[in-house]
């Protein structure tokens, strides 16, 4: 019912899901960039569109008690960044634990700018041999754009350069690790 009425509304405000969609049983799901509050209904609407129940890791902060029962039901996980918890382990034993799983993550971490991503993404796709499926919020085109399907081979470098080429090609507000990344092509 809910996703009806979501794919619904995504389409009469015209947006629009460019990209395959992958036929897997795991997957990491990376969304950038991360700039409004507009995102989190956007990339509900384009959750929809996939046919697939992704859920999603945000700050403790919106698990409130009038809130948090909200955020559950559509899917969310509250992650306290305020301390080192080594959620990279906790998720890729939830991702071997797991026949069937689907996360989305937002390496940005925060709508603020930022001049680095977060990096346990990565890491969670290494260890747990998951695949990322990059996804860009391309404003401009009113469209979710999706990657195919990425396995990560521990060269860092290598495996994350696609990754700024990706979001690299999305259209609108550039944070400063994508500004970084266009005018010298350095990825750390």
């Amino acid at each position: 019912m809910f996703s009806t009425l979501a794919r619904w509304l995504y389409k009469v405000a015209g947006w629009q899901l460019l990209g395959t969609v992958p036929d897997l049983p795991k997957a990491i799901w990376v969304l950038a960039p991360h700039n409004t509050n507009w995102d989190f209904p956007i990339g509900l609407g384009g959750r929809a569109m996939t046919h697939i129940w992704i859920r999603y890791l945000a700050k403790k902060e919106l698990f409130t008690w009038y809130a948090g029962w909200f955020f559950r039901l559509l899917g969310g996980k509250p992650v306290d960044r305020s301390r080192a918890n080594n959620l990279v382990d906790a998720i890729v034993d939830v991702f071997i634990q797991n026949e069937y799983l689907h996360v989305c993550i937002l390496p940005e971490g925060t709508r603020s700018d930022v001049d680095r991503l977060k990096t346990g993404f990565y890491y969670i796709s290494l260890k747990a041999d998951v695949p990322l499926i990059l996804a860009g919020i391309d404003y401009p085109r009113k469209a979710i754009v999706l990657s195919e399907p990425m396995y990560m081979t521990g060269d860092f470098e290598k495996d994350m350069r696609p990754v700024f080429e990706f979001y690299s090609a999305i259209q609108g507000q550039r944070k400063t690790w994508l500004k970084r990344y266009e005018e010298t092509g350095s990825i750390s």
